[in-house]
């Protein structure tokens, strides 16, 4: 009986030990997790931690007025963390409090992104930016462009070939949207894959090369498709889909494990549910969390899925000169190419005013002119849903704030959110090494 039990604790002894072993061997393995990002005190980046309380009032002052539901925001100097914090609501109906580890739909903060992933294949040498995007997308030689004829438009060659430069600023003039572009009804079929959806971007990108541009390429800023062509350009280029290239390229290696197109399903819960405004002025539940089929059509304006402390790593990326962490993705050059302003006074309306466009970046030109309260060459987007990213490369500050409400325009919230949290540095200048390109010197 005895030697029963000693075989008997023996093998649960031998159970628990092989229980163990398989959790420490997972735990080994995951990814990053948000509480390890790099952090500090504010005060040892020249920041004042009871200034940055006000970053929190700020965006409960919107929950509790029923504005929002609630938020995710980061505060990065030096390349260290200073605040990381949530307010509100992940999913206010079925009272699940807002996490920083929410997963949030990003709209177009999937741009910059995507850009970077063809400025990688830039840097292998496998085009110039003003080479035509005819070379991987032939049915773009040879396109046509609306042109006014007083007060008829009428159409007709472009005056010069759509370029990868174009793309990359906004500047093509192209879209996928065949709305009043005067198709025939066949074309109008043809292009809109006969009202069913398309099964990747790339075959839509193709079918649109009927839809005449909305002027010659490189005379405006429009903003609208032009990054669904910089992915499809990855895709030629590369001969691998978008997102696989995102993902082994990008953010495999920065450590970006919560950032996908298609949701996993063991994270959906994570996922933030979507609201928008009521004429009432409050918000109301535009679209719950749940899983979602997986789809193999990846754009390049829209489509990606993360949370605040992913993108943070990205931008940190982007911040450094194209380094994190000893993962070198892009030469600082490179980088510096990005955020320079390439679209000189051209309006960029999205923005507001002050501000021109890079390489899938906003760039802040003139910050008199700006409502936000941030340095010349600031850099950044934001997604319609309210997610907004910048970087402040004089005082080596990043600013995220992650919301879901499509509408949230006459709020304002955006741009008043840069104030918040620019007004917590509070070191001197006396203390300032001088900045070149926004890399700070040593002395």
């Amino acid at each position: 009986m005895m030697k029963n039990r000693t075989r008997s604790w023996a093998g649960r002894l031998l159970n628990i030990m092989l229980v163990f072993g398989f959790l420490w061997m997972v735990m080994s393995v995951l990814p990053r997790a948000a509480e390890e990002l790099p952090t500090v005190s504010p005060e040892s980046v020249g920041m004042s931690s009871e200034r940055l309380q006000r970053v929190d009032d700020y965006f409960q002052r919107f929950v509790d007025d029923d504005l929002i539901a609630g938020a995710v925001t980061l505060v990065a100097r030096r390349g260290k963390v200073v605040h990381h914090s949530s307010v509100g609501w992940n999913y206010r109906e079925e009272g699940l409090p807002m996490t920083t580890d929410t997963i949030f739909t990003l709209m177009s903060m999937t741009k910059p992104i995507v850009s970077t992933a063809l400025m990688m294949l830039f840097e292998e040498g496998y085009f110039r930016l003003d080479d035509p995007i005819a070379d991987w997308i032939p049915e773009y030689g040879d396109h046509l462009v609306f042109e006014r004829d007083g007060p008829r438009q009428r159409r007709v060659l472009e005056a010069r070939p759509v370029t990868i430069r174009h793309v990359l600023t906004h500047t093509s003039g192209l879209t996928l949207n065949p709305t009043g572009a005067g198709l025939s009804e066949g074309d109008y079929r043809y292009v809109t894959n006969d009202g069913e959806p398309f099964t990747t971007i790339g075959e839509r990108v193709v079918r649109a090369a009927r839809i005449p541009g909305a002027f010659h390429p490189g005379d405006h800023w429009q903003y609208g498709s032009s990054t669904d062509f910089v992915a499809v350009l990855v895709e030629k280029i590369s001969g691998i889909p978008i997102d696989q290239f995102l993902h082994e390229r990008i953010f495999e290696p920065l450590g970006m494990a919560d950032t996908f197109y298609n949701v996993p399903r063991g994270k959906v819960d994570r996922v933030a549910a979507v609201y928008r405004p009521t004429e009432a002025g409050g918000s109301e539940l535009m679209r719950a969390p749940g899983f979602r089929e997986p789809t193999n059509y990846f754009p390049g304006v829209a489509g990606l899925n993360g949370t605040a402390a992913d993108y943070f790593r990205f931008a940190q990326m982007i911040a450094n000169g194209g380094e994190l962490d000893g993962v070198r993705l892009l030469g600082r050059m490179t980088v510096d190419l990005m955020i320079s302003n390439h679209t000189a006074d051209k309006n960029i309306y999205v923005r507001g005013p002050g501000y021109g466009f890079g390489l899938g970046f906003g760039v802040l030109a003139d910050p008199t002119l700006s409502f936000d309260a941030l340095s010349t060459g600031s850099y950044g987007w934001g997604g319609a849903y309210g997610t907004l990213y910048w970087a402040d490369p004089v005082e080596d500050l990043i600013g995220l704030m992650f919301i879901q409400l499509p509408g949230h325009g006459p709020l304002n919230i955006r741009q008043r959110f840069t104030n918040v949290v620019t007004q917590a540095v509070v070191d001197s200048w006396a203390d300032q090494r001088p900045i070149i390109r926004g890399f700070r010197l040593a002395r």
